[in-house]
């Protein structure tokens, strides 16, 4: 149930940037990266999910967010 709860936590917080990044505001996209990538990262420490598969998240985000700022 923890997991569940933690990965739940993750979806709602990359879904987060994703909007932030469709509206094109930088500033709110690049602080809910930040966040996401934060929630990645205690995600892999508690085992929820595998580090490869939070790197390839954050790459992800991390481009998105880099296209905004031209």
């Amino acid at each position: 149930m923890r997991n569940k709860a933690v990965k739940s936590s993750l979806k709602t917080a990359i879904r987060k940037a994703r909007e932030a990044v469709a509206a094109g505001d930088v500033e709110k996209a690049t602080l809910a990266s930040r966040d996401a990538s934060r929630a990645l990262d205690k995600a892999v420490s508690k085992g929820v999910i595998h580090k490869n598969a939070a790197a390839n998240k954050k790459s992800a985000l991390a481009i998105k967010v880099a296209s905004l700022q031209g």
